[in-house]
């Protein structure tokens, strides 16, 4: 489900599901927050790289089967908060952490990508806050990163059109930092982008990680209450059941 691996100065995380297409099961979220906090207290770490197993999906999202039993308030307030603990590792992990978009990060997986504070991506991958078309909004801290991101009126924006952006429009609007090239081998990709990265001293990287995570963290402490209070009853209101019911219906969406 997750692979933790440390190769030199570099932290490798990899979510493991690539049959259900890097699914954002609640288990897998605990997993992924246990390896973050695990981790944080090796000052030799000076960066993690977070990613994908495969080329199709980053992370696709909630798995919608699992959380389709969740239905009372208190369910949903319980699910939210895991969730959002393990982001909340992520954010808040003392080195740069890099998302390496190897395919789609859509709905939950959006969330994490903007969890990690510098994102790259193959050409072919999306980011998409389709929360929406499930008439439901962020849950685990995804849209205040948004907003810090954006800004306020863009973040509206992405959050209802629930659109899915192409690599290249998610560069331009400065939510990913670099994509590859067309025929680019993304290992390579990564590995050069990572490099160039650690060049720096590892005690440099979290100084910088220090200030720009403070930012970060005052923004959730503010928000995180508002966030959880539009999504709660969100998640409970007949509307959400409806859809959620006819995507679960339909054959699974290859991303």
């Amino acid at each position: 489900m997750l692979l933790v691996e440390r190769r030199g100065a570099v932290l490798h995380v990899t979510i493991n599901r690539p049959e259900k297409r890097n699914a954002l099961a609640l288990a897998a979220l605990d997993a992924l927050g246990a390896a973050f906090t695990e981790n944080a207290g090796d000052e030799t770490i000076a960066c993690a790289l977070l990613t994908g197993a495969g080329d199709r999906s980053f992370a696709a999202g909630g798995d919608l089967r699992e959380l389709d039993a969740l239905r009372t308030a208190d369910e949903a307030r319980a699910m939210s908060a895991r969730g959002r603990l393990a982001l909340a590792a992520v954010r808040a992990f003392p080195a740069p952490v890099v998302a390496a978009l190897n395919g789609h990060a859509l709905g939950g997986g959006a969330e994490l990508a903007m969890a990690c504070d510098l994102r790259i991506a193959a050409p072919h991958a999306e980011l998409g806050f389709l929360q929406a078309e499930l008439n439901v909004t962020s849950a685990w801290g995804g849209g205040i990163d948004l907003l810090a991101a954006v800004g306020p009126a863009r973040a509206l924006e992405l959050l209802a059109g629930a659109r899915r952006l192409p690599a290249r429009a998610a560069l331009e609007l400065g939510l990913l930092q670099r994509v590859a090239a067309p025929n680019e081998d993304f290992a390579a990709f990564v590995t050069d982008y990572v490099a160039a990265l650690t060049r720096r001293p590892a005690r440099v990287l979290r100084a910088q990680k220090a200030l720009t995570g403070a930012f970060r963290q005052r923004l959730h402490a503010e928000l995180a209450a508002v966030e959880e209070s539009g999504f709660v009853p969100a998640w409970v209101h007949a509307d959400h059941w409806d859809v959620a019911a006819a995507a679960l219906a339909k054959p699974a969406r290859r991303s």
